[in-house]
């Protein structure tokens, strides 16, 4: 069998892969900065990741799948200045910042279910690891790559640069960077505290309009975005460790980072691989929210988006990233999510008509090759679409088989299911869903409780009111009161 070989972002080769520590593996995914309910781009990469997981997880290796979650210190536009996202979202909801991160947390756990991803190995927070951020920061500084400025702490990009290179993940040159920054940077506030504007930032002090902040040897503040994941990937994975991945839109600068501070603080890059997935476009644009072209998950369950014809299932959409190599962009469009339906609907059915293929003594038939083929795809770079392929030609022989038009002995048929259901559930991770009509069903079901809240408001039960609501919410239902009337979304 071929050597599983993955794309390094890096080297840009497609490289064997060797494990520093075989049989463990370890691999660290930047996770989500919570402030938001998922939406359809927040898919790939779980998705994409799972893949992965359960691949080597077949393989025989044993898996420390780390993936993070970011409930501090990321300010708005990927930036050393303004706030916090989490924080801005916080004051504007009027709640408490870490209540906001788990309310959003669980909202991002309920798409990960859906779509039946493995859960991490571990999954550590940001504002759980301070100790650990700080202690890093310190050792950068040591090392004489970081500097202190007016109680925020920043690191040294020009004087990194003169025995690193920074820039070689992404592909950037760091003059360029620099000088790009030195324009950027006269219209921003504070960027005075800085020796150059193209460094960045390990701590802030943060000001007292801060809601989040700890002590540090320089100030009362909280570290910079990059520094946590650097932190945490060291505490609980080591100095170095075997993947690094995440989408490309985080290859800078906060891969880059990651990799100018590890490098910084111990001289080792912290990652043997980086493998970076692409980004659903909508018309050819990045789904996010700053372009207003994000469709929820939930929307995309339920439907109600305008860019929506039909609602979709998370086996669908799971089945539609799938389609596409990772690394490849994946445009959104109704008619590629219903052929997704389709073919899903289509792998699922042959595995129920497997289930009921009897064997035949004078079957002749092998699968090697077809096994082979599978295992080949998947090997070179994880190439999902040519593993589907395969499973299609596998379907067209499953019904040749059902319809008697060809045999198979009983060794064989074993075989053929053990491969097919090995590929299809375990190593791609799709599975069975309820008929659409379960839907149907929820949502009137759904009505009628809202119509009940309704009715108890207009009574002035407020009690019988509010108790509906919480206790819906406990299942993963959200009420929302506006001016077209009460909807529901599912969490």
């Amino acid at each position: 069998m071929k050597s599983f070989k993955i794309y390094d972002t890096y080297t840009k080769n497609v490289t064997p892969f060797s494990p520093l520590n075989h049989p463990f593996v370890g691999i660290y995914i930047c996770g989500p900065t919570v402030y938001g309910h998922p939406h359809l781009g927040h898919a790939r990469g779980p998705v994409v990741f799972d893949v992965l997981h359960r691949y080597l997880k077949h393989l025989g290796y044993k898996v420390r799948f780390v993936r993070n979650v970011t409930d501090v210190g990321h300010l708005v536009n990927d930036a050393d200045e303004g706030e916090d996202k989490i924080a801005r979202k916080a004051r504007v909801e009027q709640v408490e910042p870490m209540e906001l991160a788990q309310f959003y947390t669980d909202s991002y756990h309920h798409m990960l279910d859906a779509l039946n991803v493995l859960p991490a190995s571990i999954e550590p927070r940001a504002s759980g690891h301070i100790i650990e951020q700080i202690e890093m920061i310190q050792t950068i500084i040591d090392n004489g790559f970081a500097y202190e400025s007016n109680g925020s702490v920043y690191f040294d990009v020009p004087g990194y640069s003169k025995t690193h290179d920074y820039g070689k993940l992404s592909g950037r040159v760091v003059e360029e960077l620099i000088a790009g920054a030195g324009n950027e940077a006269r219209e921003l506030e504070g960027q005075d505290e800085k020796r150059n504007p193209a460094d960045f930032a390990l701590w802030k002090k943060a000001g007292p309009e801060h809601i989040m902040q700890w002590n540090s040897p320089w100030s009362r503040g909280f570290p910079g975005w990059h520094i946590e994941c650097s932190a945490m990937s060291r505490k609980y994975l080591g100095e170095t460790f075997d993947i690094h991945g995440g989408g490309m839109d985080l290859l800078f600068p906060h891969h880059e980072s990651e990799i100018a501070q590890s490098m910084a603080c111990s001289s080792h890059q912290p990652a043997r691989y980086w493998m970076h997935h692409n980004m659903i476009t909508v018309n050819g644009q990045k789904m996010a929210k700053s372009l207003n072209n994000g469709i929820s998950i939930d929307e995309f369950f339920t439907g109600k988006h305008p860019l929506l014809e039909k609602a979709y299932s998370p086996m669908t959409l799971k089945f539609f990233i799938l389609q596409a190599h990772y690394r490849g962009t994946l445009d959104f469009s109704n008619s590629a999510l219903q052929a997704s339906e389709k073919g899903f609907n289509r792998l699922i059915t042959a595995s129920q008509t497997l289930s009921n293929i009897k064997p035949s003594q004078d079957g002749k038939i092998s699968i090697d090759s077809l096994r082979q083929a599978c295992y080949d795809a998947l090997n070179e770079d994880m190439n999902t679409p040519i593993l589907i392929a395969n499973l299609f030609e596998m379907v067209t022989l499953i019904n040749q088989i059902a319809s008697g038009q060809t045999a198979i002995s009983e060794a064989a048929l074993e075989e053929l299911k053990s491969v097919y259901n090995t590929f299809v559930f375990d190593v791609l991770g799709l599975a069975f869903e309820e008929k659409s009509g379960h839907n149907d069903r929820i949502d009137g079901l759904m009505q009628l409780l809202i119509d009940m809240r309704n009715e108890a408001k207009a009574q002035k039960n407020y009690a019988l009111s509010d108790s509906i609501r919480q206790k819906l919410a406990e299942l993963g239902f959200e009420i929302k009161d506006g001016k077209e009337g009460t909807t529901y979304s599912i969490l």
